[in-house]
């Protein structure tokens, strides 16, 4: 998806977007470079179904891979056109720091009982959204746009993201396993802090029920039995639902910041229909 949006954000302010595709290969290198490094730090045994790196080789195969696909990654972006390479080049630089920043919070949230939900947001708009947003406004470059149009598909891509996030969220509790990709109920079992759980840990501590913290502090229980334990308590506060609302706030900052775009073509009517489709993504 990621490269993709760099051609498509070309395409979109009138670019040629062969003139992107080193751009957008240097943005894919830099997002599996840092899946292999994710995979290291949660030990990660399969990723699209295969062996991970680390475990088909060694750690530190998958450590040295990842960094050598980080400098291709760089080596493919600096063959943009000059005059716009430094831009471009400051635009990644913060992108790849504030993906890096974003798993360090993510680790870090794993030590701690009192996230909130401004820290999750946060959070996960470095992790998930900033490569989305980066990507975007790089294609963007390469297309021609001016600076305040390149903004705003940077503001498009950063909203979609967190959107894009939060009905993760909301499909590994909820999603069918066939359409969703993987099992559902993996963030319960984790005890992960997303949105629904810390908001969830809010109300309960307002309502004074004890019942979410019995699960989350055991350390002997059923696995199916607590993921319908945890969902049933979902339920019960209308997690899901906040969790819907903010998700769509969200779109709806995205797609007025792409409305304001003076493009008037196909691809723009592509990007809001892509938008558009997370609203209707299938639970």
């Amino acid at each position: 998806m990621r490269p993709v949006l760099v051609l498509v954000s070309t395409e979109l302010f009138g670019g040629n977007v062969y003139k992107a595709l080193d751009a957008a290969i240097g943005i894919e290198l830099f997002h599996n470079f840092t899946l292999m490094h994710d995979d290291i730090m949660d030990k990660a045994p399969l990723r699209r179904g295969k062996p991970t790196v680390h475990v088909k080789w060694s750690e530190n195969v998958a450590i040295l891979s990842g960094d050598v696909m980080f400098v291709e990654a760089y080596k493919m972006m600096i063959k943009v056109e000059d005059q716009i390479l430094r831009e471009v080049l400051d635009i990644f630089s913060a992108t790849a720091s504030g993906v890096c920043q974003g798993q360090q919070a993510d680790m870090n949230f794993e030590l701690r009982e009192d996230v909130s939900i401004e820290e999750y947001l946060h959070m996960i708009k470095q992790k998930t959204a900033v490569l989305l947003a980066g990507s975007m406004q790089i294609g963007a470059m390469i297309g021609g746009a001016e600076q305040s149009q390149s903004r705003l598909i940077y503001e498009f891509g950063e909203n979609l993201g967190l959107a894009f996030q939060l009905q993760d969220d909301i499909l590994d509790v909820y999603g069918d396993p066939e359409k969703f990709g993987k099992q559902v109920g993996g963030d319960i079992l984790a005890n992960k802090k997303t949105f629904l759980l810390i908001k969830a840990k809010e109300l309960a501590i307002r309502n004074r029920n004890a019942d979410l913290g019995k699960w989350l502090n055991g350390t002997s229980y059923d696995a199916a039995e607590k993921i319908e334990a945890i969902t049933s308590i979902y339920d019960n506060f209308g997690v899901r639902k906040l969790a819907e609302l903010q998700m769509e706030e969200f779109v709806m900052t995205a797609l007025a910041a792409l409305d304001k775009i003076p493009a008037k073509n196909d691809t723009k009517a592509l990007l809001k229909s892509f938008a558009e489709s997370l609203l209707v993504r299938e639970h």
